[in-house]
């Protein structure tokens, strides 16, 4: 007898305790197993030995004088501004007289990658993107500066890379003109942008 009233009393406060508690809700009915999803490849956010390569060749890291040192050169299609030096470097402090050891130019152009590669992945966004066209993309935008407003960057966000790669032969100009040297390097990145 002083079990069963034990019991029924248990009974009792899990009951009193259930009717306060909020009900769960109901279970999701059971669905077909589905495949997995593979993981997504995280896009690369720096620049690989090829794109690096590849800005070096074109930019060379011109004008070494016989001391060793690099001095500034006006734009080939200017004959002015932007005046260059190193790797391709322009900006503020950069004009007719600036000389830089090999070891200034080379950190300058470590620098300016990672500037330029955090560029390229902010405009890529979350699109599908291999190491060689992240590495044409940095060294066209290396050159140009125009990764953000490209139509090469909204054909590769939205998948046409065969478009996108196309892309690169109108950015052939300076100062209004045809230059051999761009025609060869817009080339080369859509080589490099094809080897997905």
């Amino acid at each position: 007898m002083e079990f069963s009233s034990d019991f029924f009393e248990a009974l009792r406060r899990m009951k009193a305790g259930h009717d306060s508690a909020p009900t769960p809700p109901p279970a999701a009915p059971a669905s077909a197993p589905t495949a997995p999803v593979p993981p997504r490849a995280e896009a690369p956010s720096a620049i690989g030995p090829d794109g690096v390569a590849l800005i070096k060749q074109f930019e060379g890291c011109a004008r070494r004088r016989s001391d060793g040192q690099f001095e500034a050169y006006p734009d080939p299609a200017t004959g002015g501004d932007p005046w260059t030096i190193g790797w391709g470097a322009i900006g503020r402090g950069i004009g007719p007289g600036t000389v830089w050891t090999q070891a200034e130019c080379n950190a300058r152009l470590e620098h300016d990658l990672v500037r330029f590669a955090r560029d390229v992945a902010r405009a890529l966004g979350d699109a599908p993107t291999s190491q060689g066209q992240f590495d044409a993309m940095v060294c066209f935008h290396y050159n140009t500066g125009a990764i953000a407003k490209a139509t090469l960057t909204k054909l590769h966000r939205s998948g046409q890379f065969d478009a996108a790669a196309q892309e690169f032969g109108k950015w052939v100009n300076a100062g209004g003109k045809r230059m051999p040297g761009l025609v060869r390097r817009r080339e080369a990145e859509a080589r490099l942008y094809r080897q997905r």
